[in-house]
């Protein structure tokens, strides 16, 4: 397909918007939405190999169901990845595509609405941010970015130029999550203590060795240089070597693994539920216990983070063997089960524990069943780009910031052997990492002997006028605690 000649309407209203940027946000949001309700939607792949066909399965199945958008370009830097590809979409839809080996000129295209980044993680700050600038919509594969500074500038961005942006943790389009939210919110488990997730596989060949290894891979179909990115900083100069191209994930100069691969999906599915950001504390642990196949990832990690709300998350796997641990959040009053087909199941404590007025009855709250995830989170950023909302999305940039952050410094923690912890700067989007030290385990211990109020996640409010809900009631004999100020008066007495 030729590219289109420079000289059209969408590109003047695209060039105006962007001369208009200078007098705010707003006036952004106001072009883009103007436009794109009435236009189609035409979409740029980068990086075609893998993840990317599921993204393009959803964008033509959104065409074919009346959706007013089509693929139009896709790249990759193997030849036969983007061939096969742009041969797949036209048997598909009859959309004959560009392809090229540079993922700038899809950047550059001005006739391109929407980047989709699905490239090995090291390449997803650089090509999101251009996007970003370019004036493009972005779809940006988890995770959002491989190193922490690079999601702080994503965020940055984002928010500078006003796009809207979706990172691909898909089951964010599930609404259990953000139901649960609202059922926290509300105090229905009471004080929230403690959540657990996972992602449990096995496989005999080993994790991600199982996409294929082919004679065509070779640095004459591959522009090798262009996959390291080693001329931007990406990634080192390295001979070319097949498992490094096709099984990446297995590398840390290119992926980090379940960490990065698998982590951040579950995570965020209880950052969107429990409604925190960002930790106060993380560490990580692991090791290869048996994929002694030449990779540099574990096999079997887990990450420990501490939130300033007073609630802890645990993240944890192994890639060889598939028994998994329950997916739940715990409360004082009660807990929050996940392993059900939709919704989510209620667990209320023991009735000892709970006062008679905040007594529940255990329940299944349902909610719509997501049958194709990808699709649906594919619905939601469409709504969001035709409504030129950057906060409409189910996963914006500062969400996948928060997550990115935390299993970065598990991965991090598991490597360098240390304790991490994020020093946020009260609205705005800065944090600063620093290694932990017994600050942290002080300040809870002064909250204990203060009596201090508990610490509650945002939003917390439930419909109780009751200053002791969701907080221990001390036994009577406990007024007769106290130091002794000589050996004949008891301080209980005294008081």
């Amino acid at each position: 397909m030729q590219k289109k000649s420079p000289v059209s309407r969408r590109q003047f209203i695209k060039s105006t918007a962007a001369g208009a940027a200078a007098a705010g946000l707003v006036t952004a949001k106001v072009h883009a939405a103007a436009y794109r309700a009435n236009e189609r939607l035409r979409v740029g792949f980068l990086g075609v190999g893998g993840r990317c066909q599921a993204h393009i399965n959803s964008v033509i199945t959104l065409m074919q169901n009346g959706v007013n958008i089509e693929p139009a370009a896709v790249c990759d830097v193997f030849n036969r990845y983007r061939e096969q590809t742009a041969q797949r979409i036209k048997q598909r839809c009859g959309v004959e595509v560009y392809k090229t080996g540079d993922y700038r000129d899809i950047i550059n295209d001005k006739d391109i609405d929407i980047v989709v980044v699905a490239t090995p993680d090291h390449w997803h700050a650089k090509m999101t941010i251009e996007a970003l600038q370019a004036g493009k919509a972005v779809y940006c594969e988890k995770p959002m970015t491989k190193h922490i500074q690079e999601a702080l500038d994503v965020v940055r961005v984002w928010r500078e130029t006003g796009q809207v942006m979706q990172v691909g943790v898909q089951s964010t389009s599930d609404p259990r999550w953000k139901k649960a939210n609202e059922f926290i919110r509300a105090g229905g488990i009471g004080k929230v203590i403690q959540a657990q997730n996972h992602y449990y596989r096995n496989s005999r060949m080993g994790q991600w060795r199982y996409y294929p290894l082919s004679k065509d891979m070779t640095p004459k179909n591959i522009d090798w240089d262009m996959f390291l990115g080693h001329q931007w900083g990406l990634a080192p100069k390295m001979p070319f070597d097949r498992a490094k191209f096709a099984q990446w994930r297995c590398y840390w100069p290119f992926g980090s693994g379940l960490f990065t691969d698998l982590f951040v999906h579950r995570l965020t599915q209880l950052l969107v539920a429990i409604g925190v950001r960002y930790p106060r504390r993380v560490v990580g642990g692991g090791g290869i216990f048996l994929e002694y196949d030449g990779r540099d990832v574990p096999d079997t990690a887990t990450i420990i983070a501490d939130y300033d709300e007073g609630l802890q998350i645990v993240i944890t796997a192994t890639m060889c063997n598939n028994h998994s641990i329950e997916r739940c959040i715990r409360g004082f009053y009660g807990t929050l089960s996940f392993d059900t087909a939709e919704g989510f199941e209620f667990l209320p404590e023991r009735p000892q524990v709970v006062p008679r007025p905040y007594r529940k009855k255990a329940q299944h709250i349902s909610t719509p069943r997501v049958k194709n995830e990808t699709l649906a989170h594919w619905e939601n950023f469409v709504q969001a780009v035709q409504k030129g909302d950057p906060s409409a999305c189910n996963n914006p940039p500062d969400l996948g910031a928060a997550a990115l952050v935390t299993i970065v410094l598990g991965a991090q923690s598991y490597r360098q052997g240390k304790v991490f912890e994020v020093r946020r700067q009260e609205g705005t989007d800065q944090i600063t990492v620093v290694e932990s030290g017994p600050e942290y385990a002080r300040m809870w211990e002064e909250m204990s002997h203060r009596r201090q109020a508990p610490r509650h996640v945002p939003g917390w409010n439930p419909p109780y006028d009751d200053p002791m809900f969701s907080r221990q009631i001390p036994p009577t004999y406990q007024k007769l605690e106290g130091p002794w100020p000589d050996e004949n008066t008891d301080p209980a007495q005294a008081g």
